[in-house]
């Protein structure tokens, strides 16, 4: 991998990431661009103790622009975009339009591919295998920012999830903070601990899972699973079997296995809705959205979690869809999103059954 870092015309950084050592990277950016002003803010909930960011200059935000103006694209002659060479194999560069800036953390943009019209899915193993390292050069350098105190790399893929650029493409999050979400775990790692006289929480999970029916896809390094509790209609974990606090310290041989187990999962994912899930109408049913999220140790201080150390994390890796059948969305409705009590339409066992029925040729 040779890794490339410039400047667009705003000042903000873009990183190129590319598979072979002796490409050039020297195209400037040509756009008239004024310096990026953003007013992100955090504030934190006193009554839930959780934060949310204020951004309102995202109001103005690219919306759905046609192909042929797409900002994630290569630039080509007079058609400019945020990328200035006219072809390239990963970039990320820093968001025109973060939810979280300055001391309040920072957002970055990963295109995958400069095909406007592959999806991750489409990657080779050798490109996938690219993403990943990105992924990985990102979490360490943003773990140095000294605002900094957890990195999460995610993609949403669809309309129906709120995309609003169609360009193959993830985000990365660098929060100021630990988040609820992981809290939440580290909470439970630290209380089963107290309550078994020391046994790792994770480890006891997947050793469950990896005995149950609900394994999807095992390699030698990695195994997925739909959860016993999972929240949504399709919904797998991916682990590492070595357990690692984050993408940093994955070894080769797991770094190496990843990219045949996680595009065969994402190929699975848009083979759910071929039209035996959903009947005839399900036939041409669009490429299934999902949120695919990386869950990664925080690197602040965990002393409000009872001794627990960010080797106790587990990295994972949480896929899932918001279509609970063919032309149905799942929504977060009164109990979802008033009391955050999950309602699955889809038992985990006969998801797990299905994205087994559903492996590739």
């Amino acid at each position: 991998m040779k890794k490339t870092s410039t400047r667009l015309a705003d000042g903000r950084e873009l990183i190129y990431y590319d598979l072979r050592d002796d490409t050039v990277r020297d195209a400037a950016d040509r756009r008239p661009l004024d310096r990026t002003v953003t007013t992100s803010e955090i504030r934190r909930d006193p009554l839930l103790g959780d934060r949310v960011a204020v951004a309102s200059h995202r109001q103005g935000r690219t919306y759905h622009p046609p192909a042929d103006e797409c900002p994630l694209c290569p630039t080509r002659g007079d058609r400019l975009s945020e990328i200035p060479d006219s072809s390239y194999d990963v970039v990320v560069f820093e968001n025109r339009f973060p939810s979280l800036a300055g001391d309040s953390g920072r957002c970055e943009v990963v295109c995958f591919t400069s095909d406007h019209d592959a999806s991750f899915a489409d990657l080779t193993a050798e490109q996938a295998r690219l993403v990943l390292d990105a992924w990985t050069d990102r979490t360490s350098e943003l773990s140095h920012l000294p605002s900094v105190e957890q990195v999460f790399c995610f993609e949403n893929r669809g309309p129906e999830i709120g995309v609003t650029l169609g360009h193959p493409h993830g985000q990365i999050y660098a929060y100021p903070f630990t988040t609820p979400r992981t809290a939440l775990m580290l909470r439970s790692l630290a209380a089963h601990r107290a309550a078994t006289g020391g046994e790792n929480l994770f480890d006891a999970v997947l050793e469950r899972e990896r005995a149950a029916e609900r394994v999807v896809l095992e390699g030698e390094h990695w195994v997925a699973f739909v959860p016993y509790a999972a929240h949504w209609p399709y919904e797998v974990h991916l682990y590492p079997k070595r357990r690692v606090p984050d993408l940093t310290a994955l070894d080769e041989a797991a770094r190496t296995e990843f990219p045949q187990i996680y595009l065969e999962l994402l190929r699975r994912f848009d083979r759910i809705f071929d039209g035996r899930e959903g009947g005839e109408d399900s036939v041409g049913e669009p490429p299934t959205p999902y949120i695919a999220a990386w869950h990664q140790a925080p690197f602040g201080t965990l002393d409000e979690f009872d001794g627990v150390t960010r080797e106790d994390f587990a990295l994972h890796l949480e896929l899932f869809t918001i279509r609970r059948t063919s032309g149905k969305l799942k929504f977060l409705a009164g109990s979802e999103s008033g009391m955050n009590v999950f309602i699955n339409d889809v038992p985990p066992e006969r998801a797990a059954e299905r994205l087994r029925e559903v492996a590739s040729s």
